[in-house]
């Protein structure tokens, strides 16, 4: 899943920033709706890969990028604010998704019967509830005749993600992006932040038991970091957009380093927790700060293929840092070496970010220029059901 949904990335940026954010959600929710009802109906393996590993993981791919990359056209000033409350919702729905799944299952009696309830009713009505709320959202501002909170009055209300004018800013800018070497490194950044804190993600509850601790109370470690990290999800970008990303990014990496040294001699509960905490805060703000920093670094520019290629190295970093991962685990016999490679893998990230340039000034300032004449933008015509 993870490997599809990174790969997925750039495509599912492209599709935001070429057909707008309201018909690529249309098509993710499609997906979803699709991907959980066939699931609860496999009775094969293959079948659990396809419609679980594949469709439903393309799905979760359309959720992560467009939304993202498109909240960010609507701040001009507070977009950490915009950003926090998204990436926060992020953090919060899988602690309330799992609770209700789990009710789900033992109200239709378990067994096979419940699992196939906990996929079809949260799937057909989770995605009922995105297409109809997608109705109320719309790709730009122009698209309901206002500018961006915090533009001037002064600046003209223009459509940029509709028509021949979105497929050609979206060509024209990523080229230039590309020869950036901030837009490699941010690649590199975000796989080897994903692959150092997924060994802790998958591994964390097993290593607390191998220490002794008990399921229950390992479970709530995991909890616990969890709990932390959507705290984090929000405050560090309100932080990454008032200071800058690249000191809250290196911040947040270093966050998922130095508590490390604490697993190794963590025996009892209270070390787990303490580490559930520290390491909490440097995971939920390594990836909150990116989309920030994309448009600090690109200002206007259209930054969903951007930020799919960033997913794209998450999603191979997740898989990766799980994989090898327990592998260490399964030849040593024991959690050291993994917890090594985890520190060591989010370290490469804290030196990458050390590279990135100052987000003080943009690095594309006058990439429109680059446009085909009178291209940088078309008239608002303003829609209820504009797409």
């Amino acid at each position: 899943q993870w490997i599809v949904s990174g790969m997925f990335g750039p495509t599912a940026g492209w599709l935001g920033d070429r057909y707008g954010v309201r018909w690529t959600m249309r098509l993710g929710a499609v997906l979803f709706i699709v991907g959980m009802v066939l699931t609860g109906m496999m009775r094969e393996l293959w079948q659990f890969y396809l419609f679980f590993g594949v469709i439903l993981s393309i799905s979760m791919g359309i959720f992560q990028v467009p939304l993202t990359a498109a909240v960010t056209l609507w701040f001009r000033k507070h977009l950490g604010v915009g950003m926090g409350l998204l990436q926060g919702s992020q953090g919060i729905g899988p602690l309330i998704a799992v609770p209700l799944m789990l009710l789900i299952i033992y109200l239709f009696g378990g067994g096979i019967d419940g699992l196939r309830a906990a996929f079809w009713i949260p799937g057909i009505l989770g995605g009922a509830v995105i297409l109809g709320m997608v109705q109320f959202f719309y790709n730009e501002p122009a698209a309901i005749g206002v500018r961006p909170l915090g533009a001037p009055q002064s600046e003209p209300i223009k459509a940029v993600q509709t028509g021949k004018v979105a497929k050609v800013r979206t060509q024209v800018f990523l080229k230039q992006a590309q020869r950036t070497g901030a837009f490699w490194n941010l690649i590199g950044i975000h796989f080897w932040g994903c692959a150092g804190h997924a060994i802790i993600l998958v591994y964390l509850v097993a290593m607390a038991e191998d220490e002794g601790v008990s399921a229950g109370l390992a479970a709530g470690a995991f909890v616990t970091l969890s709990v932390t990290s959507s705290i984090t999800r929000f405050a560090v970008p309100v932080i990454a957009d008032r200071m800058g990303s690249k000191p809250a990014m290196a911040g947040c990496f270093f966050l998922q380093v130095a508590p490390i040294f604490l697993l190794f001699i963590a025996h009892d509960p209270w070390q787990f927790y303490l580490f559930a905490v520290l390491f909490g805060i440097g995971f939920g703000g390594e990836m909150s700060a990116f989309p920030i920093i994309n448009r600090q670094y690109y200002g206007s520019g259209p930054i969903g293929t951007t930020y799919g290629y960033q997913m794209m190295g998450a999603g191979v970093g997740m898989a990766a840092g799980a994989l090898i991962g327990g592998q260490l685990r399964d030849i040593t016999g024991n959690f050291d070496a993994t917890m090594g490679l985890s520190l060591v893998l989010s370290l490469i990230g804290v030196f990458s970010i050390m590279m990135l340039p100052t987000t003080k000034k943009e690095l594309l300032p006058n990439w429109e220029d680059q446009l085909p004449e009178a291209s940088p933008s078309e008239p608002a015509h303003v829609h209820a059901g504009d797409d």
